[in-house]
């Protein structure tokens, strides 16, 4: 058993890590990388992140020693069988959420993630749907503590939301939350149904990286349009006296992306900016991999609408991701925010 830790610890390179924390400290004291407050801010963002992975191998190192000497100490000792298991537990969970986050090795996984959430078809019970997974996303959100802000909400006629779209900061939160990506589809006994049948809903989840200074995303002055209006919803007195609102449209594209949560304009068209780069980063991909798929002369879909999951309260209870085949029938966990077992299945099958 130590022998099978060893090995899992050894897979994290710690070496190269102390190698890349030496190299990023020897660039940032360069005068010219710490005058470019580009490349400066993209390399202590590095070395944070670095020197984070460094801490956690090095604390994985020492807690494998601590086992190694309680293992010597347990031979002249009774009784410890059941410390010993907690031990092992913990130590093989530590394993497993490195070597997760090791599998985060894409351009944006370090960035923050944009995530929209639109009714299908089905008026009241596709937008209470929202509302359900919106909270679910709340909820992961809080056990991980990335911080979660609302960017556009649209509700719905007459309970939940026709959409939301939120950004979800903290470090690697597109890496994690990219596999939510696509249809999800409930099934359960209708609480707006007198009749109490079963009823089927869906909704689309985007999610895109958060994109800040990318000059791979160009948008020229005289492919969008800009318009203000008066925001709705929530928010006080103020909100409903400004045209705070913002509203961009892509002429190439069709894209458009509203932004109103924000009381000034100039946040918002800032926000509705990193939204529209992002949708048109996510466009790029999706033609990106369509043209990879027709030269390899697959058949399989690739669009962003796929359905990936499936949560069936009634006749049984089962959520299962249709990719990787995971599944558990402790539906409200999930709905309560554990999502780890469904991202760590994502990732291990679809990552490097």
């Amino acid at each position: 058993m130590l022998t099978a830790f060893k090995c899992a610890v050894s897979v994290f390179d710690l070496p190269k890590l102390q190698k890349k924390v030496s190299w990023l400290e020897e660039e940032l004291a360069k005068e010219e990388v710490y005058s470019n407050i580009v490349l400066s801010t993209k390399y202590n963002k590095e070395l944070k992140y670095a020197k984070d992975e460094l801490e956690k191998v090095q604390n994985l190192q020492n807690d494998l020693e601590f086992l190694q000497l309680c293992l010597l100490e347990e031979q002249d000792q009774e009784g410890m069988e059941e410390e010993f298991s907690t031990m092992v537990a913990e130590l093989s969970k530590k394993v497993d959420d490195l070597y997760v986050e090791s599998l985060l090795g894409g351009k944006y996984d370090q960035n923050n993630a944009i995530l929209k959430l639109h009714s299908g078809a089905g008026g009241t019970e596709s937008c209470d749907w929202v509302a359900m997974v919106y909270r679910m996303y709340r909820m992961y959100c809080s056990k991980h503590d990335f911080s979660l802000s609302v960017i556009d909400e649209q509700d719905g006629e007459e309970t939940g939301y026709k959409s939301v779209t939120f950004k979800v900061s903290g470090e690697n939160a597109y890496g994690y939350l990219k596999g939510e990506h696509g249809v999800h589809r409930l099934v359960r006994i209708s609480p707006f149904d007198a009749n109490k049948r079963r009823h089927t809903s869906f909704l689309s989840v985007e999610v895109m990286p958060e994109i800040e200074n990318d000059d791979e995303i160009v948008i020229e002055d005289k492919d969008i349009r800009i318009d203000t209006y008066r925001a709705s919803g929530a928010g006080g007195q103020h909100i409903n006296k400004t045209d705070s609102a913002i509203r961009i449209t892509h002429f190439p594209t069709g894209i458009v992306v509203t932004c109103q949560n924000e009381r000034s304009q100039i946040k918002n068209k800032e926000m509705a900016f990193h939204v529209l780069k992002s949708k048109l980063l996510a466009l790029k991909w999706e033609e990106e991999q369509k043209e990879a798929a027709q030269l390899k002369g697959e058949e399989r879909k690739i669009e962003w609408g796929s359905q990936i999951r499936s949560y069936v309260f009634c006749p049984y209870t089962l959520v299962k991701d249709h990719r990787t085949k995971y599944e558990t029938s402790n539906i409200q966990a999930v709905m309560d925010g554990q999502l780890d077992e469904f991202i760590a299945a994502y990732l291990k099958m679809f990552s490097k």
